[in-house]
């Protein structure tokens, strides 16, 4: 099991469309991912429950890889978070 903290550092925070990126990326894995806000933990390849999350700017997520292609799906995920979805501003 991989767990990681991460930030939102995109202005816009998870909206729909970063939503949308982070479940579609997460299908692409058989391993478990789940994303958790405060008490709130969701199924990453829900893209309902990502948008539940609420997740705006600053808000730190932590990130919960489990399974055989964790670690790919780890560096997926948290590559999206790190370019910010591909937002420019």
């Amino acid at each position: 099991m991989i767990t990681q903290e991460i930030k939102i550092t995109n202005r816009l925070g998870l909206h729909a469309r970063p939503a949308a990126m982070v479940a579609q990326t997460a299908a692409d894995f058989d391993c478990d991912i789940k994303i958790a806000k405060d008490r709130l933990e969701i199924n990453a390849k829900s893209i309902m429950g990502v948008m539940m999350l609420a997740a705006e700017y600053g808000s730190t997520l932590k990130l919960c890889f489990d399974g055989k292609d964790e670690k790919a799906a780890c560096e997926a995920i948290t590559r999206l978070f790190a370019q910010n979805f591909n937002e420019e501003y």
